[in-house]
């Protein structure tokens, strides 16, 4: 995107674009639709990846050039100048840094999945044998969600281990855990079952902290099976991987320097957050302030996605 802002018309780049922007389409509500087109001088999502794409497509080449030179049979190099002007005008939203700006923000906001299901209600207070038997019934009924699931729903495929699930998990994968628990007979949210673990097991269970993320509920899954002995939020135990993982690197020798270090630090957190990264995650804030996989490219050489497939196994494993 910033390629195309700068002036680079190739039709790899412009196809590439294109084909991001279909993968981003999948996952915007109907608001971001709207925010988008307002923020594009009017011009929908899908408009704009056609029009990416019909800059590439020879017969479109050909028929601009019919149409400005006023010929039945353009020349190659008056098809070129149309190709051009097909480019220039398919181009033109990402000139709006507003337009740029708010992509960025939503690719963002989808890949970082936030739990906006729970409400802060008190829910459990102080020894009230009430709230006992709620905080029993909602970890019992969260037990059964995961024997009855465990061989439909994919995310529990995989962190029970089943032989013919996928190795890792997706974004996607845990929101669709998250809505499961959500629906009928279970009426259960991630933050509902943590505070009822919580007041139930309190020496066993830290806080999921204000920032309630979704891949929490791994760490629920983990703990309710009896796979982990403490509850504690996903992002703590990426941090606990991550210590672990430099300490490997230090006794192999392996040095960071400062830059590469704040980097590093930054990879860590959205895989916190995300439970991966790859190279096009590069392209997303912060990583392309700091100048994106290039940068990450000068910093790590050639080895650097290695290295992000490395710190997934590492850290969301």
């Amino acid at each position: 995107m910033k390629s195309v802002a700068l002036g680079v018309r190739r039709e790899k780049t412009l196809t590439t674009l294109a084909g991001r922007l279909a993968r981003l389409d999948r996952e915007l509500s109907e608001k971001d639709r709207s925010d988008l087109k307002k923020a594009a001088g009017d011009r929908s999502l899908k408009q704009i990846m056609n029009d990416l794409l019909d800059a590439v497509d020879p017969d479109k080449q050909q028929t601009k050039a019919r149409e400005i030179f006023q010929t039945k049979t353009p020349s190659a190099e008056q098809v070129k100048s149309a190709a051009k002007e097909l480019a220039k005008a398919a181009c033109l939203p990402f000139d709006y840094p507003k337009f740029r700006n708010a992509l960025i923000d939503i690719k963002k906001r989808n890949e970082q999945i936030i739990d906006e299901l729970s409400k802060d209600v008190v829910l459990f207070a102080g020894g009230d044998a009430t709230a006992t038997e709620r905080a029993h019934r909602i970890t019992d009924s969260f037990r059964n969600f995961i024997e009855e699931n465990k061989d439909e729903l994919t995310a529990l495929q995989i962190i029970y281990g089943k032989p013919y699930a996928k190795r890792r998990l997706t974004c996607e994968e845990i929101k669709q855990l998250a809505e499961a628990i959500e629906k009928p007979p279970y009426h259960l949210t991630p933050d509902l079952v943590w505070r009822a673990y919580e007041y139930l097991e309190k020496s066993k269970v830290k806080g999921a902290g204000p920032q309630k993320l979704l891949t929490n509920i791994i760490s629920l899954v983990r703990f309710a099976m009896g796979e982990s002995p403490f509850l504690q939020p996903f992002r703590e135990t990426v941090d606990e991987r991550f210590a672990a993982w430099l300490a490997v690197q230090e006794q192999t020798g392996q040095k960071f320097t400062p830059e590469q270090a704040e980097w590093l630090e930054m990879l860590k957190e959205h895989i916190a957050t995300s439970l991966r990264i790859d190279v096009n995650d590069l392209e997303l804030a912060p990583f392309y302030e700091r100048g994106g996989p290039v940068k990450a490219c000068r910093l790590f050489g050639p080895g650097l996605s290695g290295m992000l497939e490395t710190l997934n196994e590492a850290l969301a494993g």
